[in-house]
Parts: structure tokens; C-alpha cells; sequence
């Protein structure tokens, strides 16, 4: 598929929110990520660096050029422009409350429903005001002694976990 044939191919409904990340290779890798699955779109909040960058480049490989993006000032405006836009939209964080990914399914969650997934920054996380905003988190069980995933290894595992429901 070229550039053109992504670019009018039917995405899957899910948005890819990045909250200050401020590695720019984990800024590629998502973009790399996001266009192996034909990920709707990402927004890039507050810190987090926008293309065209050479460092994005260097983990992107050009699916900086594929995958629709924008930039918000924050991420909170980013959520609240998403849930205006009919968004189910999910923080990827641990958190009181929060569903296991293994429990959670797109399918079951509102039938014709687009989500949006807001992955943190790399030592803070979600912004706590991000996380009071979504409709829900979600927790990658870990079983070792860290607790914490890098921020483009846990946006390939939940964007696989979507794609298993809404692209398979």
C-alpha cells in the first residue's frame, strides 16, 4: 500500500492520544505502530514533539507521513475535543478502579463506538486531570518486579488488543 492507498483506506476507529511523552523515538515508534494497524489518527499533547523531526523519523520510517495527526495544547483538550467527536476515550494507566486489558472488549463496550487510548509520559504517566476526564482505564497486567512498560511497547500490546476486535 503507498502513501495515497493508506490515506483513503478505511481506518480503524481508534485515536492514539500522547500525553507529554517526551522521547521522540516512542513518538515514532507509535507512528509505526499506529500505521501497521491503520490507527484513525494520533494527537500529540503538550510536550510531546510533532514531525517532521529526524529523530521521530528514525523509528517511524515515514508513517509520520501516513498516520493522520494533530497537536493540542494539552491532553485534557485533546479528551474533551474527542468526547465531543463521540469518543469512548480510555487512559492506559494503573489506577483505583481500572478494568484489566484481557477483561476489556471494544465489541461488548457500545456497538459502532470510536475510542481513543491516552498513553503518559514516560516517568509521570496519565496527568491525573486526563484521567478524571476519560470514561475508564485500563491496566496491562505485569507479573515481574517493574510495574511500568515503555510507553511504545504498551501502545503496540493495546493497539493489537483493538485491533483484535475491530480490524480481525
Amino acid at each position: 500500500m503507498n502513501v495515497e492507498e493508506f490515506k483513503a483506506s478505511e481506518k480503524m476507529p481508534l485515536v492514539v492520544v500522547l500525553d507529554d511523552v517526551r522521547s521522540m523515538y516512542n513518538v515514532g515508534s507509535v507512528f509505526r505502530t499506529a500505521d501497521a494497524f491503520r490507527v484513525e489518527g494520533i494527537c500529540l499533547c503538550g510536550i510531546t514533539a510533532c514531525p517532521p523531526h529526524p529523530e521521530i523519523h528514525k523509528t517511524a520510517l515515514g508513517a509520520e507521513d501516513t498516520v493522520a495527526w494533530q497537536h493540542f495544547p494539552t491532553a485534557l483538550e485533546a479528551v474533551q475535543h474527542l468526547k465531543e467527536q463521540g469518543y469512548m476515550v480510555l487512559s492506559i494507566e494503573q489506577c483505583e478502579g481500572s478494568t484489566l486489558l484481557q477483561s476489556f472488549s471494544p465489541i461488548l463496550s457500545e456497538a459502532e463506538k470510536k475510542f481513543a487510548i491516552v498513553l503518559g509520559n514516560e516517568v509521570k504517566g496519565v496527568h491525573q486531570e486526563v484521567v478524571d476526564a476519560s470514561d475508564g482505564c485500563i491496566e496491562i497486567p505485569q507479573f515481574g518486579t517493574k510495574h511500568s512498560l515503555n510507553v511504545s511497547t504498551t501502545a503496540g500490546i493495546v493497539i493489537w488488543e483493538f485491533a483484535k476486535y475491530l480490524l480481525i
